[in-house]
């Protein structure tokens, strides 16, 4: 899995970690904004906290511990971070309500999905990134600093910096 190689998930160490995010994840979704814990209870469950970095519940996640989130980034309600491969957020990224960044696939061939085999690769959104709502990041992609993606876009490749892109799956439209 760490190599993004083909795994199953249902090994006994990787559900133990399902379970201890699951369990992080629903503490800080059930945490009062005014918690002056919710923070510590997030950088618990995240492998990397910036300074100033808002997260507001729901989250959900796979593991957490594979999910970096930079300095001054804000993620809206029900984001959704599948971290079986790592997530980099970078500084200064906003992040509307219900992004899913999604790094599991599965074989195209259908005797090993049938074995529930899986696979994994890793996501990057760079800084200064606004991800506008219900975005979809696909696994394997990067996308560059400054770049505004919008509502709704399914990022099925990577998008370069500086760049405005929309659609499904997204395409750029303009350059900043």
């Amino acid at each position: 899995m760490l190599a993004g190689e083909l795994y199953q998930a249902d090994d006994p160490e990787l559900q133990a970690d399902l379970v201890r995010a699951e369990r992080r994840a629903e503490t800080f979704n059930n945490s009062s904004v005014d918690d002056p814990a919710r923070r510590e209870i997030l950088a618990e469950l995240v492998g990397e906290l910036g300074e100033d970095t808002w997260v507001r519940p729901p989250l959900r996640v796979d593991y957490g511990y594979r999910i970096s989130l930079g300095p001054r980034t804000f993620v809206n309600c029900g984001a959704v971070m599948l971290d079986v491969a790592p997530i980099r957020v970078g500084a200064d990224v906003q992040i509307g309500p219900n992004v899913q960044l999604l790094t599991p696939t599965h074989p195209i061939d259908p005797e090993q999905r049938r074995a529930k085999w899986e696979a994994a690769e890793p996501i990057t959104i760079g800084d200064n990134v606004w991800l506008g709502g219900g975005v979809i990041v696909c696994p394997g992609v990067s996308i560059g600093e400054n770049t505004v993606v919008g509502a709704g876009a399914v990022v099925t490749r990577d998008l370069p910096a500086g760049v405005v892109a929309v659609g499904n799956p997204a395409r750029v439209v303009r350059e900043l």
